[in-house]
């Protein structure tokens, strides 16, 4: 496989730092598979779907797991160090896997104090530049502090460009997120979905259903030759309840079409499905990897963002599409000023 069969130029004016207002006014490119585009909006979704269609959504919630915090001077003459850490990982109730800056300052043993009563130590240095914290607080303690003094782990090519405010702790959450708060990064794709639109899907007869899968930083990091060697990328944790899979089987035998928002719901699809083609119930990590040449046994349409170049899912939505079709339409997206990313504009893919 060719890695710059994967690239494209994105002029950085198209990088979203702000959702459209409301968040379902975003423009859709609905991409056929004859290879076809139509410019369209995201309330337009319905009119391309037929009632009974099921609209699989990932209802993970993102915590707010980018903090501020100070390790505090080791001896007499020594100073202070500010610190910006983002959690990468949960390992157990009060353990993390985390990024933290600057990191050659950081050594196993050093407390670091984020707010009063709210401090974890550093109990070991992990590969890729990450640490490992454990945290005075565990549990449901643990969420309740960072959800009080966390910010929004907003993606690297947002937060490069602006800080997260109080205005992320809306827009960067779905409105159908459940109560387990564990994503270190949104499913960016359910953003469009307000209320307003929710009760358009339903009016039009479509069905909704979830599954979950906690994404993780790793989402956004830049493929590396070892992840396509392996054929495997990074592991995130994923359920796909049994009583869901049924549904979903029934609805799919009907001739219904099963349509995942976003690619981490087509993911956990993807790495349920059997080689027959029908849904088994799973719970536990899944490190899928989907590209051109790799079978689609799940998924008959995807809602989805506009993903970075060279990315894993630039090549999912290949894999889906095909890479001569999905080129040609982000060519399209670019020329017509589409919004990428996160924050950004939808593509409804129609295989």
């Amino acid at each position: 496989m060719n890695l710059a069969d994967f690239h494209f130029d994105l002029p950085e004016r198209l990088i979203a730092l702000r959702p459209a207002d409301p968040q379902d006014s975003a423009r859709l490119l609905v991409v056929h598979g004859d290879g076809r585009l139509e410019d369209a909006s995201v309330r337009d979704l319905p009119k391309y779907l037929t009632a009974g269609d099921v609209l699989v959504f990932n209802d993970t919630r993102v915590l707010p797991a980018a903090l501020k915090g100070v390790r505090p001077a080791r001896d007499e003459i020594g100073a202070d160090v500010a610190c910006d850490v983002n959690l990468v990982e949960r390992i157990d109730d009060h353990t993390w896997r985390a990024l933290a800056r600057p990191g050659k300052r950081l050594k196993p043993g050093d407390p670091i104090h984020f707010a009063e009563g709210f401090e974890a130590t550093i109990t070991q240095r992990l590969d890729g530049g990450e640490i490992e914290l454990s945290f005075t607080q565990s549990g449901i303690a643990l969420e309740q502090a960072l959800d009080a003094h966390g910010a929004m782990p907003l993606p690297p090519y947002i937060a490069r460009r602006r800080p997260a405010d109080a205005r992320d702790r809306q827009t960067y959450q779905t409105t159908f997120a459940g109560e387990d708060a564990a994503s270190v990064a949104a499913p960016t794709a359910g953003l469009h979905f307000t209320p307003r639109l929710l009760a358009e899907i339903d009016a039009a007869g479509l069905v909704r259903e979830t599954v979950r899968l906690h994404v993780g930083l790793g989402t956004f990091k830049p493929l590396e030759e070892a992840q396509l060697e392996a054929n495997r990328l990074h592991a995130e944790w994923r359920r796909l309840t049994p009583e869901t899979a049924t549904r979903l089987n029934v609805a799919r035998a009907a001739g219904r079409r099963c349509v995942p928002v976003g690619t981490t719901a087509m993911r956990t699809l993807e790495s349920c499905s059997t080689p027959e083609g029908t849904l088994a119930a799973a719970t536990g990590p899944t490190d899928i990897f989907l590209k051109p040449g790799d079978a689609v046994r799940a998924t008959d349409a995807l809602v989805t963002n506009f993903h970075l170049p060279g990315s894993s899912l630039f090549m999912l939505v290949c894999a889906l599409m095909g890479t001569d079709i999905m080129q040609a339409a982000y060519a399209h997206a670019i020329a017509s000023d589409y919004r990428f990313y996160s924050y950004g504009d939808a593509c409804l893919l129609l295989p």
